[in-house]
């Protein structure tokens, strides 16, 4: 069978992009690739369950535009389909006057994106929106929420199933050639020929890009983030997301407060080099992995550059006090029996030769072909964004259009 498209990866990109392309496109043939039994095994499940705001992209950037429209869309779809979400709202607190003159750089930037009610809180003012939290100065932004991503996915799974598209589990891609103006994608079991092919292989992304001689660059560098749980007597604590002013060096955002649709309040993250692609505890490990990510070059130039944040943020991982001390500075009720081991993600961070983190979402379309070669967070957040960007790439042929 000739597919129009094969879409390789079935996390929440893939699944959302497959909805797009049959909700356009629906007399076409359409079949997605997963290499785990299930959909939506990593990133789009191993996450805080965050609806973003936008509020830290720069200006003009794809992030920036994606996730403002994402959200509103995520919105609509949840309301839509009945999907519990909460606009639970994000305290971005600031504790010392460096951090204040980023918070008034940040708000500009969040006003720039049209990040929909920002407020900038006074100190005094805190603990109307975090009655236990502390800060020097925040910005309230009331358009973040949260969700369960996981069921995002599988209900876009459900949309492109009923579209009469076919989802593929336990088939890893091993080629992508083309021939004859087609393409060959190959499993262990099977070959399927599309006229084109998207990629939206995660943690593997930059070798899916590879397999059709796409630029070895950026490669991905998987971080973990290893979360602690607060207690449930102690969630009465968190009322929404708080959040530290971001590092403007580092894509990461530090440490914060996570409450979650079950009713529990994330700790975290850690950020520490995973030694797997796939490695979502310290004990994982992938020796071809975790040679490829030290030897190459971009990688030791990033860990020459930030070796001590690095050396910081393991420390912290493994000592659960020294966790504890930056939690306190936002929330001293924090006791040290209030933390319980949580769950971890791990980050396909795309990292370019030269050491730097590519910050913006990245999607390459070459003759026939799309890879989504960085898509972090907040790609779930801008999910159905970036489907109808990857589709309004593609040069359809008219005769597959909707009439």
């Amino acid at each position: 069978m000739l597919y129009d498209f094969v879409i390789v990866g079935g996390g929440i990109i893939g699944l959302a992009t497959a909805r797009e392309l049959l909700y356009r496109f629906p007399r076409t043939k359409l079949v997605l690739i997963e290499k785990e039994g299930t959909l939506a095994s990593h990133q789009s499940s191993h996450n805080s369950g965050v609806i973003h705001s936008g509020i830290y992209y720069k200006k003009d950037s794809l992030k920036a535009k994606l996730c403002r429209e994402g959200r509103e869309a995520i919105w609509a779809y949840c309301k839509k389909r009945s999907i519990p979400f909460k606009t639970v709202g994000k305290l971005i607190v600031a504790l010392t006057a460096d951090e204040v003159q980023r918070l008034d750089d940040l708000y500009q930037r969040g006003m720039e994106n049209g990040v929909p009610g920002l407020i900038l809180v006074e100190g005094k003012d805190i603990k109307e929106y975090e009655p236990y939290c502390n800060g020097l100065k925040a910005i309230y932004s009331p358009s973040t929420g949260i969700v369960d991503w996981k069921r995002v996915c599988l209900e876009f799974a459900q949309d492109a199933k009923r579209s009469g598209a076919e989802l593929v589990t336990s088939a890893e891609v091993t080629s992508i050639e083309k021939r004859s103006g087609s393409f060959i994608v190959s499993t262990p079991n099977n070959e399927y020929e599309s006229r084109m092919v998207i990629t939206c292989g995660g943690l593997y992304s930059d070798r899916l890009a590879q397999m059709t001689n796409g630029s070895p660059h950026p490669k991905i560098i998987p971080f973990r983030g290893d979360y602690l749980l607060l207690k449930k007597e102690k969630c009465h604590l968190i009322k929404g997301n708080i959040y530290p002013v971001p590092d403007p060096r580092l894509p990461f955002l530090g440490v914060h407060f996570t409450p979650t649709m079950d009713g529990r309040v994330l700790l975290g993250p850690s950020v520490v080099l995973a030694f797997a692609r796939e490695g979502y505890a310290f004990d994982q490990l992938n020796m071809g992995e975790l040679i490829e990510t030290l030897t190459y070059p971009g990688f030791v130039k990033l860990a020459l550059k930030y070796w001590k944040t690095g050396v910081t943020e393991l420390y912290r991982d493994v000592v659960i006090d020294a966790y504890l001390k930056d939690l306190r500075k936002y929330i001293p009720e924090i006791e040290p029996g209030d933390c319980l081991p949580g769950p971890a993600g791990v980050r396909a961070q795309a990292v370019s030769p030269d050491g730097t983190m590519v910050d913006d979402f990245q999607l390459d379309y070459d003759d026939g072909i799309m890879h989504v070669r960085n898509a972090p967070s907040p790609a779930a957040t801008s999910s159905l964004a970036i489907a109808k960007y990857i589709a309004d790439a593609l040069p359809v042929n008219t005769k597959m259009l909707r009439t």
